[in-house]
Protein backbone atom coordinates (compact mmCIF):
# COMPACT_ATOMS: atom_id res chain seq x y z
CA UNK A 1 0.00 0.00 0.00
CA UNK A 2 1.53 3.22 -1.11
CA UNK A 3 0.12 6.52 1.04
CA UNK A 4 -0.12 9.98 -0.86
CA UNK A 5 -0.79 12.97 1.28
CA UNK A 6 -0.50 16.14 -0.42
CA UNK A 7 0.28 18.86 2.43
CA UNK A 8 -0.11 21.94 1.25
CA UNK A 9 -1.65 23.28 -2.15
CA UNK A 10 -0.60 26.47 -3.02
CA UNK A 11 1.97 28.19 -5.02
CA UNK A 12 4.15 31.55 -4.61
CA UNK A 13 3.48 32.05 -1.20
CA UNK A 14 1.58 30.06 2.03
CA UNK A 15 -1.77 31.91 2.96
CA UNK A 16 -4.13 31.32 6.41
CA UNK A 17 -5.91 28.80 4.70
CA UNK A 18 -3.21 26.85 2.01
CA UNK A 19 -0.03 25.65 2.63
CA UNK A 20 2.78 25.75 -0.08
CA UNK A 21 2.92 23.23 -2.37
CA UNK A 22 4.67 19.85 -0.86
CA UNK A 23 3.73 15.95 -0.76
CA UNK A 24 4.61 12.96 1.34
CA UNK A 25 4.87 9.01 0.30
CA UNK A 26 5.04 6.59 2.42
CA UNK A 27 5.59 3.12 1.39
CA UNK A 28 6.53 -0.08 3.44
CA UNK A 29 8.32 1.93 6.43
CA UNK A 30 10.17 4.59 3.95
CA UNK A 31 8.50 7.87 3.44
CA UNK A 32 9.30 10.55 0.68
CA UNK A 33 8.92 14.11 0.83
CA UNK A 34 8.67 16.39 -2.73
CA UNK A 35 9.22 20.00 -2.20
CA UNK A 36 9.13 21.46 0.75
CA UNK A 37 8.10 25.32 1.09
CA UNK A 38 7.63 27.60 3.72
CA UNK A 39 4.91 26.04 6.41
CA UNK A 40 5.33 22.13 5.38
CA UNK A 41 6.30 21.64 8.61
CA UNK A 42 3.29 22.73 10.36
CA UNK A 43 1.26 21.06 7.51
CA UNK A 44 2.72 17.81 8.54
CA UNK A 45 2.01 18.64 11.75
CA UNK A 46 -1.54 19.17 11.35
CA UNK A 47 -1.82 15.85 9.39
CA UNK A 48 -0.11 13.94 12.15
CA UNK A 49 2.57 12.23 10.17
CA UNK A 50 5.78 12.77 11.52
CA UNK A 51 9.20 14.27 9.77
CA UNK A 52 11.76 11.83 11.56
CA UNK A 53 11.01 8.56 9.33
CA UNK A 54 11.52 10.27 6.21
CA UNK A 55 14.80 9.27 4.01
CA UNK A 56 14.36 11.29 1.19
CA UNK A 57 13.44 14.90 -0.10
CA UNK A 58 13.50 15.42 -3.57
CA UNK A 59 13.39 18.87 -4.67
CA UNK A 60 11.36 20.13 -8.40
CA UNK A 61 13.31 23.05 -8.34
CA UNK A 62 14.93 26.39 -6.14
CA UNK A 63 12.15 28.97 -6.05
CA UNK A 64 11.54 29.76 -2.35
CA UNK A 65 7.80 28.19 -2.60
CA UNK A 66 9.46 25.50 -2.78
CA UNK A 67 12.46 24.86 -1.13
CA UNK A 68 12.33 27.56 1.89
CA UNK A 69 11.11 25.00 4.13
CA UNK A 70 14.04 22.98 4.51
CA UNK A 71 15.95 24.58 7.47
CA UNK A 72 13.01 24.28 9.76
CA UNK A 73 12.32 20.44 8.50
CA UNK A 74 15.39 19.55 9.30
CA UNK A 75 16.22 21.15 12.68
CA UNK A 76 12.63 19.53 13.51
CA UNK A 77 14.24 16.18 12.76
CA UNK A 78 17.19 16.51 14.42
CA UNK A 79 15.19 17.73 17.69
CA UNK A 80 13.41 14.58 17.22
CA UNK A 81 16.35 12.89 17.48
CA UNK A 82 16.86 11.50 13.89
CA UNK A 83 20.14 9.84 13.42
CA UNK A 84 19.93 8.13 10.19
CA UNK A 85 21.51 9.50 7.18
CA UNK A 86 18.58 11.77 5.21
CA UNK A 87 19.33 11.75 1.11
CA UNK A 88 18.39 15.09 -0.79
CA UNK A 89 18.02 14.94 -4.58
CA UNK A 90 16.99 17.77 -6.72
CA UNK A 91 18.67 19.62 -9.61
CA UNK A 92 22.68 20.93 -10.65
CA UNK A 93 23.53 23.03 -7.65
CA UNK A 94 21.76 21.55 -5.02
CA UNK A 95 24.71 20.96 -2.61
CA UNK A 96 25.01 24.79 -2.93
CA UNK A 97 21.55 25.41 -2.18
CA UNK A 98 21.40 23.83 1.08
CA UNK A 99 24.88 24.65 2.08
CA UNK A 100 23.45 28.18 1.97
CA UNK A 101 20.39 27.30 3.94
CA UNK A 102 21.90 24.92 6.93
CA UNK A 103 23.77 28.65 7.89
CA UNK A 104 20.85 28.56 9.94
CA UNK A 105 21.06 24.88 10.53
CA UNK A 106 24.03 23.97 10.88
CA UNK A 107 24.28 21.20 13.48
CA UNK A 108 22.38 18.46 13.00
CA UNK A 109 22.69 14.67 14.44
CA UNK A 110 22.56 12.80 11.18
CA UNK A 111 24.34 13.11 7.81
CA UNK A 112 23.36 14.82 4.67
CA UNK A 113 23.88 13.08 1.11
CA UNK A 114 23.05 15.17 -1.88
CA UNK A 115 22.11 14.20 -5.19
CA UNK A 116 22.15 16.41 -8.30
CA UNK A 117 20.05 15.18 -11.15
CA UNK A 118 22.54 15.66 -14.10
CA UNK A 119 20.51 14.20 -16.65
CA UNK A 120 17.29 15.07 -18.96
CA UNK A 121 15.87 11.53 -17.09
CA UNK A 122 17.13 10.10 -13.88
CA UNK A 123 16.36 7.10 -12.07
CA UNK A 124 17.03 6.39 -8.69
CA UNK A 125 16.51 3.25 -7.12
CA UNK A 126 15.63 2.05 -3.54
CA UNK A 127 15.09 -0.86 -2.02
CA UNK A 128 10.95 -1.55 -3.17
CA UNK A 129 10.98 1.32 -5.17
CA UNK A 130 12.42 3.92 -7.38
CA UNK A 131 12.17 7.60 -8.31
CA UNK A 132 12.04 8.44 -11.58
CA UNK A 133 12.89 12.22 -12.26
CA UNK A 134 12.12 13.70 -15.78
CA UNK A 135 13.00 17.39 -16.72
CA UNK A 136 10.18 19.71 -17.74
CA UNK A 137 10.06 23.65 -18.72
CA UNK A 138 10.33 26.26 -16.36
CA UNK A 139 12.04 29.55 -16.32
CA UNK A 140 14.64 27.59 -14.04
CA UNK A 141 15.95 23.89 -14.33
CA UNK A 142 13.53 22.08 -12.86
CA UNK A 143 12.15 18.53 -12.37
CA UNK A 144 9.10 15.97 -12.00
CA UNK A 145 9.27 12.86 -10.30
CA UNK A 146 7.40 9.63 -10.64
CA UNK A 147 7.38 7.43 -7.36
CA UNK A 148 7.30 3.31 -9.04
CA UNK A 149 6.66 0.37 -7.10
CA UNK A 150 7.42 -2.46 -9.45
CA UNK A 151 5.23 -5.68 -8.60
CA UNK A 152 6.79 -9.48 -10.19
CA UNK A 153 5.22 -11.97 -11.40
CA UNK A 154 2.57 -14.59 -9.00
CA UNK A 155 5.01 -17.36 -7.65
CA UNK A 156 4.45 -20.77 -9.65
CA UNK A 157 4.44 -23.68 -7.71
CA UNK A 158 3.83 -26.32 -9.97
CA UNK A 159 7.23 -24.72 -11.85
CA UNK A 160 9.27 -24.93 -8.77
CA UNK A 161 7.92 -28.56 -8.50
CA UNK A 162 8.40 -29.80 -11.77
CA UNK A 163 12.11 -28.09 -11.81
CA UNK A 164 13.09 -29.99 -8.55
CA UNK A 165 13.91 -26.89 -6.58
CA UNK A 166 13.88 -27.69 -2.66
CA UNK A 167 11.47 -25.93 -0.50
CA UNK A 168 14.00 -23.89 1.26
CA UNK A 169 14.53 -21.72 -2.02
CA UNK A 170 10.56 -20.63 -2.57
CA UNK A 171 10.56 -17.67 -0.48
CA UNK A 172 13.82 -16.30 -1.80
CA UNK A 173 13.10 -16.53 -4.90
CA UNK A 174 9.56 -15.47 -4.90
CA UNK A 175 11.49 -12.07 -3.77
CA UNK A 176 13.05 -11.71 -6.35
CA UNK A 177 16.79 -12.87 -5.27
CA UNK A 178 19.13 -14.90 -7.33
CA UNK A 179 20.72 -18.08 -5.43
CA UNK A 180 23.55 -20.36 -5.88
CA UNK A 181 23.68 -24.09 -5.58
CA UNK A 182 26.16 -26.76 -5.57
CA UNK A 183 24.35 -27.99 -8.75
CA UNK A 184 22.80 -25.00 -10.77
CA UNK A 185 22.22 -21.07 -10.51
CA UNK A 186 18.22 -20.39 -9.49
CA UNK A 187 16.81 -17.50 -11.20
CA UNK A 188 13.07 -15.79 -10.13
CA UNK A 189 12.35 -16.06 -13.65
CA UNK A 190 12.00 -19.76 -13.64
CA UNK A 191 9.22 -20.20 -10.80
CA UNK A 192 7.71 -16.87 -11.30
CA UNK A 193 5.15 -15.97 -14.04
CA UNK A 194 4.18 -12.91 -15.87
CA UNK A 195 5.46 -9.27 -13.79
CA UNK A 196 1.95 -7.58 -12.94
CA UNK A 197 0.77 -3.91 -12.73
CA UNK A 198 2.70 -1.94 -9.90
CA UNK A 199 2.17 1.48 -8.66
CA UNK A 200 2.77 4.78 -10.30
CA UNK A 201 2.14 8.46 -8.85
CA UNK A 202 3.13 11.12 -10.79
CA UNK A 203 3.95 14.61 -9.78
CA UNK A 204 4.66 17.93 -11.31
CA UNK A 205 4.58 21.45 -11.07
CA UNK A 206 5.49 24.67 -12.29
CA UNK A 207 6.13 24.28 -15.76
CA UNK A 208 4.56 24.48 -19.43
CA UNK A 209 3.05 21.29 -20.57
CA UNK A 210 5.52 19.11 -22.22
CA UNK A 211 5.28 15.33 -23.88
CA UNK A 212 7.66 14.27 -21.11
CA UNK A 213 5.13 14.64 -18.67
CA UNK A 214 2.68 12.64 -20.80
CA UNK A 215 5.65 9.92 -20.93
CA UNK A 216 5.66 9.24 -17.18
CA UNK A 217 2.43 10.14 -16.29
CA UNK A 218 0.71 7.53 -18.76
CA UNK A 219 -1.68 4.75 -16.85
CA UNK A 220 -0.28 6.13 -13.53
CA UNK A 221 -2.47 5.72 -10.16
CA UNK A 222 -2.34 9.22 -10.05
CA UNK A 223 -1.31 12.11 -11.49
CA UNK A 224 -0.48 15.15 -9.34
CA UNK A 225 -0.32 18.10 -11.56
CA UNK A 226 0.15 22.18 -11.50
CA UNK A 227 -3.17 23.80 -12.01
CA UNK A 228 -1.67 27.55 -11.34
CA UNK A 229 -4.99 29.15 -12.89
CA UNK A 230 -8.33 28.23 -13.11
CA UNK A 231 -9.58 31.05 -15.36
CA UNK A 232 -9.36 30.46 -18.89
CA UNK A 233 -8.34 33.97 -19.25
CA UNK A 234 -4.88 33.54 -17.26
CA UNK A 235 -3.42 31.32 -20.52
CA UNK A 236 -1.69 34.35 -21.65
CA UNK A 237 0.12 34.71 -18.30
CA UNK A 238 0.76 31.01 -17.49
CA UNK A 239 2.58 30.97 -21.00
CA UNK A 240 4.88 33.94 -19.67
CA UNK A 241 5.83 32.60 -16.30
CA UNK A 242 5.66 29.02 -17.30
CA UNK A 243 2.88 27.81 -15.55
CA UNK A 244 -0.12 25.47 -16.36
CA UNK A 245 -3.78 26.17 -16.14
CA UNK A 246 -6.80 23.72 -14.92
CA UNK A 247 -7.19 22.91 -18.62
CA UNK A 248 -3.55 22.34 -19.87
CA UNK A 249 -3.48 20.06 -16.93
CA UNK A 250 -6.39 17.90 -17.89
CA UNK A 251 -5.21 17.89 -21.57
CA UNK A 252 -1.88 16.34 -20.43
CA UNK A 253 -4.10 13.63 -18.33
CA UNK A 254 -6.49 13.40 -21.05
CA UNK A 255 -3.44 11.76 -23.10
CA UNK A 256 -1.61 10.14 -20.07
CA UNK A 257 -4.99 8.45 -19.25
CA UNK A 258 -3.59 8.05 -15.43
CA UNK A 259 -6.98 6.88 -13.10
CA UNK A 260 -6.91 10.34 -11.23
CA UNK A 261 -5.87 13.82 -11.58
CA UNK A 262 -5.46 15.89 -8.42
CA UNK A 263 -4.66 19.65 -9.25
CA UNK A 264 -2.57 21.39 -7.43
CA UNK A 265 -0.46 24.48 -6.51
CA UNK A 266 -3.00 27.07 -7.27
CA UNK A 267 -2.36 30.92 -7.59
CA UNK A 268 -2.79 32.72 -4.68
CA UNK A 269 -5.72 34.67 -6.87
CA UNK A 270 -7.45 31.54 -6.57
CA UNK A 271 -9.94 31.48 -3.58
CA UNK A 272 -12.48 28.82 -5.43
CA UNK A 273 -11.02 26.37 -7.43
CA UNK A 274 -14.07 24.33 -7.48
CA UNK A 275 -15.73 26.75 -9.13
CA UNK A 276 -13.66 25.74 -12.70
CA UNK A 277 -14.11 21.34 -11.94
CA UNK A 278 -17.10 21.16 -14.29
CA UNK A 279 -15.77 22.55 -17.19
CA UNK A 280 -11.82 20.92 -16.42
CA UNK A 281 -13.93 17.42 -16.13
CA UNK A 282 -15.10 17.84 -19.66
CA UNK A 283 -11.83 17.49 -21.01
CA UNK A 284 -11.10 14.52 -17.81
CA UNK A 285 -13.78 13.34 -15.93
CA UNK A 286 -11.28 11.83 -13.12
CA UNK A 287 -9.83 14.91 -12.35
CA UNK A 288 -9.89 17.04 -8.82
CA UNK A 289 -9.14 20.10 -6.62
CA UNK A 290 -7.56 19.25 -3.83
CA UNK A 291 -7.23 21.01 -0.16
CA UNK A 292 -4.40 20.93 1.92
CA UNK A 293 -4.46 17.41 3.78
CA UNK A 294 -5.84 15.33 0.83
CA UNK A 295 -5.22 11.51 1.11
CA UNK A 296 -5.17 8.02 -0.69
CA UNK A 297 -3.92 4.89 -0.01
CA UNK A 298 -3.10 3.63 -3.14
CA UNK A 299 -3.63 -0.42 -3.46
CA UNK A 300 -2.13 -3.28 -6.25
CA UNK A 301 -5.09 -4.25 -8.70
CA UNK A 302 -7.09 -7.06 -6.81
CA UNK A 303 -6.74 -10.54 -9.08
Amino acid sequence: MLDICLLGTGGMMPLPYRWLTSMMARYNGQSILIDCGEGTQIAMKEKGWSPKPIDVICFTHFHADHISGLPGMLLTMGNAERTEPLLLVGPKGLSKVVASLRIIAPELPFVIDCLELTESEQTIRFDGFKIQAFKVNHNVPCYGYSIVIDRIGKFQMDKAISLGIDKKYWNRLQHGETIETEEMTLVPEMVLGESRRGLRVTYCTDTRPTETIVRYATDADLFICEGMYGEPDKLPKAKENKHMTFYEAAELARKAKPRRLWLTHYSPSLNRPDEFLPAVRKIFPEAETCRDGKTIEITFDEE
